[in-house]
């Protein structure tokens, strides 16, 4: 039938034409009608997949009843991983045809299946038998179909959709594929990224100039300050806390930095409703940072304002902002979206801005503060309902924006407030997001008490050759108008605890304290010791419900309570006016946390006590802690000079033996040749 038909052919797999399961006389499972394919029992206990079985060995070494065939394990171990042996030609037929195909040999898989069960399935839709022979050159393998001319076909073209049509139907094998290194590659497309770089810019500033321009200058500068020398202004700055201004990145393009202003008149004569607000507000002049800070803003400089805790940066970005959104063209119903963005670190921080801007009414602006943990479908229906002011954290703003419930591209003035502290907290991510989000011709606001190298890095990246105003030092200073006691005692908080309640029962009726703790838990269990010794107090830290938290600021805002016990959540931007104590029961891990709990009171000029719980367990801290108490002239612990002598001995003895460490035997005695095992 087939001209180059084996009589014997060696066969990979094959299969019968009508498979069906029956029992033979050993009780054993049979496949097929005619030449059977015998399997164990084994098979039974095996029921995984269909081709996961155990063969049982002929032990006479024929090919099974019939010529069957069956599952060779040596063959398998010695590389093939499934051989298929065949009988001599049981179960052909006299009437039956033959057709070769040659499937490349990866495609051999895939017509066989786990165990024969694709190959079964084949002769079972077909009707025709196929044979997986070892005739294979590599790239190829020889198929073999028998039965009649219909089933043929129909196995081919089974076969063909198996393969996905790469099989090549009878006739030679196809083509081997050339070497690859023979192959020449295509020539790589060089990109123009200058000019791709060009044509980005220029669709994102056609995409912008869809929007209202940006007003920005609203500073007509008195007479009185135009008339002030270079004197006069540098003898000004340097009575007002050594108010340092200059350009943090200043180029030749740089204009010239308005003068200060040293009365509240002299910034807002054009703006009779701004000072009515003012007086209302009870304050007599403007503070270094203020003075400085407002004739920059109202020119429409972008600005860098670092100053310590408690000295008005809230008030210097704020008054401005008003003056900018009701200058900006068109009805601000039809805006669309917010024109004020001010991003804080914390939730308190942000209610704390939102209820400095709630202070001041001017011409029906709006505000809202968005933050986790407040009623996110109330926000969203204030948020779209429309708003001029949006006070929030970078989480539940990125939220917003994420859901379109709020749209930033109508944006026009951005403030990071606490900027040092949101990238301490990992904000970053979310502020760059927003910040791509927002027009680039934005005027651009950044508050911070310190100047680390990734608040500089986040200026140089979205603002426009800013204005630096920092009141004081930008090394690392506590405010002058708190005293600071250092306490040193023993590391046992049966200790601190008594001289904590021993402090807390001699409180006077106008005093108020906060206590600062290391850990929620331990906040947790100072407030119950207060309480079972009758002192009313309340706590403030990260596992307390938002309402619970605002309660607690509202009952020692207005005495309810003279204590707050808290976690470092209350160190930054905290307002209470009349906070007259801190206390560190736990010293703080980095200095920085300290100069931020030191601010919480001494604020608005007033004066106030901070009271820190000293063990030698904060030795690491002490020569840090040092620096900052000569710097505000404080009185330094004898005892604090010793810690920190010590603990720069123990480094230093430390790397000593930590060089000795690992030296092997007989780098120094003991049992494992010098050096501690850890």
């Amino acid at each position: 039938m087939c001209d180059n038909w084996d009589d014997s052919p060696v066969v990979v797999a094959s299969g019968p034409s009508t498979p069906n399961w029956v029992k033979n006389s050993q009780n054993d499972e049979v496949w097929g009608d005619g030449p059977s394919e015998t399997f164990t029992n084994s098979f039974r206990s095996n029921r995984g997949g269909r081709g996961s079985f155990q063969n049982r060995d002929n032990r006479d070494g024929g090919y099974g009843r019939g010529g069957g065939r069956r599952f060779d394990r040596a063959s398998e171990r010695a590389g093939d991983s499934q051989n298929w042996r065949g009988g001599g030609g049981g179960g052909s037929g006299g009437g039956e045809k033959c057709e070769v195909l040659n499937v490349p040999s990866r495609y051999v898989g895939r017509i066989i299946g786990r165990g024969g069960c694709k190959i079964s399935e084949l002769q079972t839709d077909s009707g025709a038998r196929i044979q997986v022979t070892r005739e294979s050159d590599g790239d190829t393998t020889v198929v073999k179909l028998f039965g009649g001319d219909e089933a043929i076909a129909k196995a081919k073209q089974l076969i063909d959709d198996i393969t996905a049509d790469v099989v090549k139907i009878g006739g030679d094998p196809p083509p081997k594929l050339e070497d690859r290194s023979q192959q020449q590659e295509a020539p790589k497309e060089i990109v123009d990224w200058q000019t791709f770089l060009k044509k980005c810019e220029d669709a994102e500033k056609a995409e912008w100039d869809k929007y209202p321009q940006i007003m920005k200058e609203f500073y007509e500068e008195h007479p009185a300050v135009t008339a002030m020398t270079a004197e006069e202004v540098e003898e000004f700055r340097e009575k007002n806390n050594n108010i340092v201004v200059d350009r943090t990145f200043k180029t030749e393009n740089s204009k010239p930095i308005p003068n200060p202003c040293p009365e509240f008149f002299y910034a807002f004569h054009q703006y009779p409703e701004i000072l009515e607000e003012i007086r209302k507000a009870g304050f007599e002049k403007p503070s270094p940072i203020q003075s400085q800070a407002w004739p920059v803003l109202l020119s429409g400089e972008d600005l860098i304002g670092i100053a310590q805790t408690g000295t008005g940066k809230t008030l210097a970005f704020l008054l401005p902002a008003l003056i900018h959104i009701d200058g900006q063209p068109g009805r601000r119903e039809d805006r669309g979206g917010p024109a004020v963005l001010i991003m804080a670190p914390t939730r308190e921080l942000a209610l704390q801005i939102d209820k400095e801007v709630k202070k001041y009414q001017y011409r029906g602006i709006t505000s809202i503060c968005i933050y986790g943990g407040g009623n996110r479908k109330d926000q969203v229906k204030v948020v779209t309902q429309g708003v001029d002011i949006v006070i929030a954290t970078p989480g539940r703003l990125n939220d917003l924006v994420a859901a379109g419930h709020l749209d930033v591209r109508t944006v026009t003035y951005v403030v990071l407030d606490e900027a040092d502290r949101m990238l301490d907290m990992g904000f970053e991510p979310q502020i760059r997001k927003i910040m791509y989000a927002i027009r680039p011709t934005r005027q651009t606001v950044m508050t911070s008490a310190t100047w680390p190298p990734g608040v500089r890095r986040l200026a140089q990246s979205y603002m426009c050759d800013p204005v630096q105003v920092y009141v004081g030092t930008l090394d690392l200073a506590a405010t002058h108008t708190v005293t600071q006691v250092i306490q040193i005692l023993e590391d046992k908080d049966e200790v601190k605890m008594q001289v904590l309640m021993d402090f807390a029962q001699n409180l006077s009726a106008d005093q108020k304290v906060i206590v600062f703790c290391g850990r929620k838990s331990r906040a947790d269990e100072l407030a119950s010791e207060l309480v079972l010794n009758g002192i009313s107090c309340q706590t403030m830290h990260g596992d307390r419900d938002q309402s619970d938290r605002e309660q607690a600021l509202l009952d020692i805002a207005d005495g309810t309570v003279q204590i707050l016990i808290a976690t470092d959540v209350a160190s930054r931007g905290l307002d209470i006016d009349d906070i007259t104590h801190v206390v560190n029961y736990d010293f703080p891990r980095n200095i920085e946390e300290y100069v931020h709990r030191v601010g919480r009171t001494g604020r608005a000029g007033k004066y106030g006590e901070s009271i820190s719980y000293f063990t030698r367990a904060d030795w690491g801290q002490a020569k840090e802690l040092i620096s900052i108490l000569e710097e505000a002239e404080q009185y330094v612990p004898e005892e604090l000079h010793d810690m920190a002598d010590r603990f720069e001995k123990m480094k230093e003895r430390r790397e000593k033996e930590g060089g000795s460490r690992g030296r092997g035997r007989g780098g120094g005695g003991g049992r494992f040749g010098g050096g501690r095992r850890w």
